[in-house]
């Protein structure tokens, strides 16, 4: 082993810049290892691998832990970069427990900062904060400042991913100030984006240029030639947001140089799609033309998110061009990558979630031959036990008694736990076969009558009815997600005194398209300083919720009206539509499950589900929902919250 060991080493020094060597540790070392991945991690992940694993090795050998865990961490970053959440997740909490075992706290917060990164990922914020929260604690208790630092940094990556940008920007300040005591590292550089990045997305783009310059400056040297990429496609982002193409371009295209030179395909994906979407449809040639790239880059390296966000922006340009037949190949390439890549992994969930559902089955079945089995033997011992008298046969069925009764109880329970789960297996297998696959057949329907014979009219028409049932779908998937996790997992609850105005007008932007579409005018008439107890999360997908099915309901031309009414101890919101009203036999059971789905006014499809999930929330809040509503007149859905 040691000879093949040496012999790639070998290989790799030989190869290898000279800069590399020169800064190397003795060959055959665990830090050496460690610096041969660090290396090649993101251009060959392949060779990074293997020198992971010879390292993971040597360190057994050594019974090294921290040096395990080291590996075992870089290993988990390489499936980070692939895409690959859920392996990378596996080793990082392998390497977690080996820093444990060996009392390493800085390893210990490094482990957690890379779990809460791969739930960023995953957008399971709750989880990444509360990663980032124990990293943060660690750190200040073994006074690692680099560390705190970079805690306060993914605190504000996370705040950020969900849009909320003055605790975003809040957590980087204080980032800003360690930094300030403590010497320059990449750390600085990724501040420096990601303050700037908040900046940009609050329209503050003379406040986010000082930090990319200076980022840029710092960065211009091999060691940190990815970030200094990924500084100046961010300089480039907030030009183009300013309106200057000209300068956005030019950055972009020598940080694509910078990033073919340096073989790094992560910032090569990154740039192309940049320049291509800075192009955007005023440059439909050059857009599609860098979105190629990006493709053909991302299937090289086998980047399957990447190729579906790829091919869904060519598929738009082929629309926009009128040219239906390559975007059709290409939504078809596209659907069929999302099915492999994110499908087959539901589906994976499912049968785990039967899997479970037969152990428990079998773990009654053992617990009632158990009992059987006990009840056998009491009943022997009480047939021996007779001869012996009067007084030991009463003892005896005293015990026997209470002892039946016990096992009843536990049997009973088992049975009762049984039946939930089986309850809530039924309930997912019936929402999955029932609101799946109608929008599924409908899709197919569609492809099935494309032929070369159809007029571009009528090949438009029904590539739009595509379009519109692809969409009704995910939204169907997205729903039927976020209900199966809320039957199997509980509804998480966060609630806090919420601005109601705010949140309102985010919804009523959100859905200003639709609106606008139908000729639909929506007035937000709540107080501006209306304040409610509630989960923020929750508020805002009611809300959305019912101000969509308004417009769906409502006709073309009509009014949506949004309206408060407060008294002492709660708030009433309520959302009025001109729209077609309810069917009173409808009414009685609009929040059940087995309401029946009823196309909108435009013919929009719908779930069934977004009413349910409305009256589970606001239920969980300590809130509650009622409906009002006459045929050809309108409707008026109304919450009601406590007032803060």
């Amino acid at each position: 082993m040691y000879f093949y060991r040496s012999i790639a080493v070998i290989i790799l020094l030989a190869t290898a810049p000279q800069t590399l060597c020169a800064a190397q540790p003795p060959a055959d070392t665990i830090e050496y290892y460690n610096k041969l991945v660090s290396r090649y991690r993101y251009n060959k992940p392949d060779s990074a691998v293997y020198f992971a694993n010879i390292g993971l090795t040597l360190a057994k050998q050594l019974k090294n832990v921290p040096g395990q865990a080291l590996m075992l961490n870089q290993l988990g970053m390489i499936d980070d970069n692939l895409g690959q959440y859920d392996d990378s997740r596996k080793k990082y909490l392998k390497s977690l427990e080996l820093y444990k075992q060996a009392g390493h706290t800085k390893g210990m917060a490094t482990e957690n900062i890379r779990l809460g990164v791969v739930e960023l990922r995953k957008g399971q914020y709750d989880k990444a904060i509360d990663y980032f929260l124990k990293s943060l604690d660690l750190s200040q208790h073994n006074g690692n400042l680099l560390g705190q630092m970079e805690s306060y940094i993914t605190l504000g990556e996370a705040f950020a991913g969900q849009k909320k940008y003055s605790e975003a920007i809040g957590y980087y300040r204080t980032a800003e100030k360690i930094n300030n005591r403590i010497p320059f590292s990449n750390l600085s550089l990724n501040l420096f984006n990601d303050i700037s990045i908040a900046y940009r997305e609050t329209g503050k783009f003379a406040e986010a240029k000082p930090y990319l310059l200076k980022g840029i400056e710092l960065s211009n040297v091999p060691q940190y030639q990815g970030l200094n990429i990924t500084l100046t496609n961010t300089l480039a982002s907030v030009y183009a947001k300013e309106g200057d193409i000209k300068t956005s371009i030019e950055l972009q295209k020598s940080a694509l140089e910078k990033a073919r030179k340096i073989n790094n395909y992560i910032r090569q994906i990154q740039t192309l799609t940049g320049l291509a979407t800075t192009y955007g449809k005023a440059d439909p040639g050059n857009s599609l033309f860098y979105w190629k790239q990006a493709l053909q880059l991302s299937e090289s390296k086998n980047a399957y998110k990447e190729q579906i966000d790829e091919l869904n922006a060519i598929a738009d340009i082929y629309e926009h061009q009128q040219d239906y037949k390559a975007a059709y190949n290409a939504r078809k390439k596209q659907y069929q990558l999302a099915d492999e890549f994110f499908y087959k992994k539901m589906s994976k969930q499912i049968v785990s979630l039967q899997d479970a559902f037969e152990l428990n089955q079998s773990k009654a079945r053992v617990q009632e031959l158990r009992f059987a089995n006990n009840k056998q033997v009491l009943e022997r011992k009480v047939t021996l036990i007779i001869l012996a008298g009067v007084i030991i046969i009463l003892i005896i069925l005293a015990f026997y008694y209470f002892k039946t009764r016990h096992l009843n109880h536990l049997l009973h329970k088992t049975n009762t736990d049984l039946q939930e789960s089986n309850t809530v297996k039924d309930k997912l297998f019936s929402v999955l076969g029932h609101d799946l696959r109608s929008p599924f057949i409908s899709v197919l329907n569609l492809l099935q009558i494309i032929d070369d014979d159809l007029e571009p009219e009528q090949r438009k028409e029904i590539l739009q009815r595509l379009e519109i049932n692809t969409t009704a779908s995910l939204e169907t998937l997205d729903s039927l997600l976020r209900w199966g996790q809320m039957q199997i997992k509980g509804i998480p609850l966060n609630q806090t005194a919420l601005q109601v105005n705010p949140l309102v007008q985010r919804a009523v932007i959100f859905l200003s398209g639709v609106a606008d579409t139908k000729g639909i005018r929506i007035i937000n008439a709540v107080a501006a300083d209306t304040v409610v107890i509630a989960d923020a999360d929750h508020f805002e997908f009611i809300i959305r919720n019912l101000l969509s099915n308004a417009i769906k309901f409502s006709k073309p031309g009509g009014e949506v009206l949004i309206n408060t009414a407060i008294s002492d101890t709660e708030v009433a919101i309520t959302v009025n539509d001109s729209g077609i009203g309810i069917e009173p036999n409808k009414l009685k059971n609009l929040f059940n499950r087995g309401t029946e789905s009823t196309r909108g006014t435009g013919n929009e499809a719908g779930t069934g589900l977004g009413l349910l999930l409305c009256k589970e929330f606001i239920e969980i809040n300590g809130g509650s929902i009622t409906t009002e509503s006459k045929p050809g007149v309108g409707s008026a859905f109304t919450i009601k919250l406590k007032k803060a």
